[in-house]
């Protein structure tokens, strides 16, 4: 728009995953507004995008819903300016999100740089955590942490992580962990190291992988990306499984860095982020490959 003022506009949405509607709003609008987070930009205004059947659910849901996506915008600062809805035989939520950001300094996820470390700022597994959700296996309180996660803005990482020199940034959603660093490391042409001890995930996960509540689109990641992705000996099987696991409103993968990433790790902690973690380091080779150690 200006030579300081660009726009971001990004769109998401999705059938629910938690069982209450107020909850499966706040999700929803969390998980939209993360692309803009993830350049380095702030949302400014949003437009519900709503399926509903309307004929056989009654409209106090949909109010629900549109109440718990509201309380995550107006925590985020976002306007609500609009909207389209459709009668649908299946619920879906989400959102249209307009933002801004200084045209040189958007971030994506094409610029990690060798020597850089790498920084995720949400634990892993809710795609496991609802699986076992819908098959009545998940305790209450692996259900309260993962909607927690999975509800709480991207906003704080992003907004510390602008005041760093971060390289790359990309927010962990359907591809999981595994598909979205590979995309950063394709892209930036470089390789990664993970170490799989520093990777945070949910404990009842590990729980429930081994259950075998595993969601179809783990296999679907593992199938399209393990072919790029070398894994040591040492490594838990199970924990791999998290690593494929597909996430919803996941954190934030920034390559930072090495001199940055503990003190960017230091100032989310500070703001009560426990669970982020400097998880691995770029390397130069081999390009578009990652290595879990």
């Amino acid at each position: 728009m200006t030579d300081e003022v660009a726009l971001v506009q990004t769109v998401d949405f999705f059938t629910p995953i938690v069982d209450d509607p107020f909850t499966f709003g706040q999700i929803a609008v969390s998980n939209a507004l993360s692309d803009v987070y993830a350049m380095g930009g702030t949302p400014l205004t949003g437009m519900n995008l709503v399926a509903f059947p309307i004929k056989t659910l009654s409209p106090s849901i949909l109010k629900e819903i549109l109440r718990g996506g509201l309380s995550k915008m107006e925590e985020a600062g976002v306007a609500l300016v609009g909207g389209h809805s459709i009668d649908d035989p299946e619920i879906k939520y989400g959102l249209a999100v307009t933002g801004t950001v200084h045209p040189n300094k958007i971030l994506t996820n094409a610029k990690a740089e060798a020597g850089d470390k790498l920084v995720l700022t949400k634990p892993l597994g809710t795609g496991i955590i609802s699986t076992a959700l819908k098959a009545g296996m998940a305790s209450e309180e692996a259900i309260r942490k993962s909607v927690e996660s999975m509800a709480t803005l991207n906003r704080t990482a992003s907004e510390w992580m602008r005041r760093f020199r971060a390289h790359a940034c990309t927010d962990i959603t359907g591809f999981s962990f595994i598909g979205h660093a590979l995309e950063m490391a394709a892209a930036s042409q470089v390789g990664m190291v993970v170490r799989s001890k520093a990777v945070p995930v949910f404990p009842e996960a590990m729980e429930y992988a081994k259950l075998g509540l595993i969601p179809g689109g783990a296999s679907s990641n593992r199938e399209f990306f393990s072919c790029r992705v070398d894994v040591d000996s040492g490594v838990a099987p199970l924990l791999v499984d998290l690593f494929y696991d597909p996430q919803t409103s996941g954190g934030l993968l920034i390559s930072l860095p090495s001199g940055e990433a503990e003190e960017y790790v230091a100032a989310l902690k500070r703001e009560k982020n426990i669970n982020s973690s400097i998880v691995g380091v770029v390397v130069k080779e081999p390009p578009g490959r990652i290595r879990i150690l």
